[in-house]
Formats: C-alpha cells, sequence, structure tokens
C-alpha cells in the first residue's frame, strides 16, 4: 500500500489532480488447480486484485474531493470464459468486472466513471513466450472469431475512449476486446 499511496502523492505533486487512473496490472502463469501452491495463489490475488483494488481506493478518494474523475480497470475475457490452467488468473479477472460494478455504483454520485476492459490475447513482452509457440497461437486465433491476436492499440484506442467525455455516460460497464471470442 506504501508504493500507491506515493505514486499517487507523486502524482498530485507533478499534475495537481487526478482525472484518470488506467489500473493496469496483471499476473498469472498457467498452472492447473491441482498443483496451485498457496504462495502463487496469494501472489496471483494480491496483484491483479488487491493491487486494483487499493489502487482504485487510493486514487478513487482524490477523485471524490475533485468530484470528478475517470477509472478505467483492466480485466480480461479470461473473467468470462473458463480457461484450462488459469482457474486463480480467470478468478481474478472475473473479480476486477464485479469490482467495476461495485465502485461504479458507489462513486457515480462524485461523477466518478468506473468502467473496465477485457481484451484476449495481446501481443505484449508477457504474452511473447505464449503466443511464439506457434501450436498455441493458432489455437487461439481458432478461437477467435476476428482470426487474429489483438495488439496494444487495439486496448489503448477503447481505453482513450472511456476516459474521453465522449464516454459521460457509460459507467460499471466491461468493455469486451476478444475479437468475438466471448460470443460463442
Amino acid at each position: 500500500m506504501h508504493e500507491i499511496d506515493e505514486a499517487v502523492k507523486e502524482g498530485l505533486k507533478h499534475f495537481q489532480h487526478i482525472d484518470i487512473l488506467v489500473n493496469n496490472a496483471g499476473i498469472g502463469a498457467p498452472n492447473p488447480a491441482e498443483n496451485v501452491n498457496e504462495k502463487d495463489f496469494d501472489e496471483t490475488i494480491n496483484v491483479n486484485l488487491k493491487g486494483t483494488f487499493f489502487t482504485a481506493q487510493a486514487v478513487g478518494r482524490e477523485m471524490i474531493k475533485q468530484r470528478y474523475g475517470r477509472i478505467i480497470n483492466v480485466s480480461s475475457q479470461a473473467g468470462f470464459v473458463a480457461l484450462e490452467t488459469e482457474s486463480v488468473y480467470c478468478m481474478t479477472k472475473a473479480a476486477i468486472a464485479h469490482l467495476t460494478k461495485c465502485l461504479a455504483l458507489e462513486w457515480a454520485k462524485y461523477n466518478i466513471a468506473v468502467n473496465a476492459v477485457a481484451p484476449t490475447f495481446i501481443e505484449t513482452p508477457g504474452t511473447k513466450k505464449w503466443l511464439d509457440d506457434e501450436k498455441f497461437r493458432d489455437a487461439v486465433i481458432k478461437r477467435i472469431p476476428l482470426g487474429r491476436i489483438g495488439d496494444a492499440m487495439d486496448v489503448a484506442g477503447p481505453v482513450v475512449f472511456l476516459a474521453s467525455p465522449e464516454a459521460s455516460m457509460i459507467t460499471g460497464a466491461t468493455l469486451m476486446i476478444d475479437g468475438g471470442w466471448t460470443i460463442q
């Protein structure tokens, strides 16, 4: 929590206010449920869920004072579908989608919109080792009706939209950025 408080303090010192938070942290190495140990479970919960909640809380306190803010949490399509060997990761990302609704309801009266995006597999350094496996990559692409892996701009555009005035009547929503995976 200390790091979160320090980051908020530094942001306020530099910018005098915080209008937008993109809450983007996530870990979750594949591991069959029967092999997950408590250390790995706790680490995934701490980064994905606890970190998301307490960062939103710290920034939300400042946004409440300002009576304005936009929070965009990063969930995952994995919060909406079951993925083999990803039970803990899927659970945390599902929780983020629901947390988004709870914070949106609670903070709407302060003109704070809280939304989430739920990307599919995106080409990032964190997914590289899996997506470099041609068999895995092909299996993923077969699940995506649009027939491709996403890239960073596929997520950045919707995040910018949700932070913009054009999205001023959207709160509590999770926008799927999954090429259609979850419509099946």
